[in-house]
């Protein structure tokens, strides 16, 4: 028997399905629910708050008093308090929802993704757009399937000096472009060790689990420290990591490589945590190479990038047969000559992330998904950039062969890992089959 929510899930999704080609007017504000309203979720509160033509009209989260907490924030941010909702499925059956932005664990992003996608809602999913490689597959399909706008929180592709930037590349500003490093030097404190507890008063710990298996509930598996674990998240290279990923893939000009490779360790540290906290890796497409360096420990700057007080260096080298370009989110600078020099730079101009939101929003009205900055299939690829690297790590550190048109591993370990199992009944639906 299907229960009364459930039903109105499925009825819902089919009239949503009908209205995915709606015309917004230029007047019309957009019902938008946010869903997961955490650290990051309050960023997406205060973000949307500012956008004129959004409105947040619902919040969802796992956890009862963040989610009061977070009620209370758009109340005072907007003079109106949003509906709460614990379950994200009751947010996709409400009609009155027309886009949900999702700031959720990575091993949520996919199965959330689709199920707002079926249900008639645009979709503004964070990065890491997927958590494995099938899962960005299905996201895509989805999409597709039902007209949907799915960005991905990269904001990066809405700055305005990073657009610059790439444009300089294409033009050939330090010529032949050959190779791409992404750093993600961000210092990571040790998490230590958290022991097993009664889940807390209001947390829904299944849920918050999803697609995820079933563990008893310990504080380093919850909140932040998720990012730190295989079942749910993707070390650095998926969380910072993913941003730099993106814009060095942009850069460069490319999708998959033909293979790669990453060494690294979790050094010094005798805590919890299973990702590496330090690791290199390679990406080889033939006649160029994308590098990616992380390192969560005490380290130094690189190339000009900018260094922050607390000692992180974040973002990418390009370099090219005429030269090197250093793009972080501070600005650009172009050096040229033999010996190089600095011969042009540019400060950041924008806020991306509120011009990302606002691009999402703009999509929404012209329902083309080209004019997406960080449409779900750019995200995906970027992100499985740092599935083939964990990979490789997990495997051993050996060179894994990657076939770009069917997007499959030689090594059959390699694919094992590009689809792990799901928990019943979270499982991601198979939308590329047939």
């Amino acid at each position: 028997m299907i229960s009364t929510t459930r039903r109105t899930f499925i009825q819902t999704s089919a009239l949503s399905a009908l209205s995915a080609g709606r015309a917004w007017g230029s007047n019309d504000r957009i019902n938008v629910a946010i869903v997961g309203v955490g650290g990051r979720g309050q960023a997406h509160i205060h973000g949307y708050a500012k956008q004129p033509d959004a409105h947040i009209y619902a919040l969802c989260d796992v956890d009862q008093q963040n989610l009061e907490r977070s009620q209370a924030v758009v109340k005072k941010l907007t003079g109106e308090t949003p509906k709460g909702y614990k379950d994200m499925r009751d947010v996709f059956a409400d009609k009155e929802v027309h886009a949900v932005s999702m700031p959720l664990p990575n091993h949520w992003h996919a199965l959330a993704t689709i199920w707002a996608c079926q249900a008639g809602k645009d979709v503004y999913i964070e990065k890491p757009a997927c958590h494995d490689p099938y899962e960005g597959r299905q996201m895509v399909a989805a999409a597709r399937k039902y007209g949907r706008m799915v960005q991905v929180g990269s904001q990066g592709r809405s700055a305005d000096h990073k657009i610059r930037a790439v444009q300089l590349l294409r033009e050939g500003v330090i010529g032949q472009v050959y190779m791409a490093k992404g750093l993600c030097f961000k210092r990571r404190k040790s998490i230590g060790h958290t022991p097993n507890e009664p889940v807390p008063a209001g947390v829904d710990w299944d849920k918050f689990r999803g697609p995820a298996p079933m563990i008893p509930f310990s504080k380093n598996h919850f909140l932040y420290n998720w990012h730190w674990f295989w079942d749910t998240g993707n070390g650095d290279i998926g969380n910072q990591g993913v941003h730099e990923m993106d814009i060095a893939r942009w850069g460069l000009g490319v999708d998959h490589p033909r293979s790669a490779v990453a060494n690294g360790g979790k050094y010094v540290y005798n805590d919890d945590q299973e990702t590496p906290n330090t690791l290199l890796a390679r990406f080889d497409y033939g006649d160029k190479e994308l590098v990616f360096e992380v390192r969560g420990l005490q380290t130094g700057g690189e190339g000009e990038l900018t260094t922050t007080s607390e000692g992180n260096t974040v973002g990418n080298l390009f370099y090219g047969s005429d030269g090197w370009l250093s793009l972080d989110g501070n600005g650009y600078r172009i050096f040229k000559g033999d010996p190089a020099k600095l011969t042009q730079s540019a400060k950041s101009s924008n806020d991306s992330f509120a011009a990302h939101i606002a691009n999402f929003l703009s999509a929404m009205r012209t329902r083309k998904y080209q004019d997406l900055h960080a449409d779900v299939d750019i995200g995906r690829i970027s992100a499985d950039l740092c599935h083939l690297a964990n990979i490789s790590y997990r495997l051993g550190g050996q060179l894994e062969n990657f076939d770009p048109r069917t997007e499959r591993f030689e090594n059959a370990k390699a694919n094992n890992l590009a689809h792990p199992p799901h928990r019943a009944p979270y499982v991601i639906p198979n939308l590329t089959a047939g």
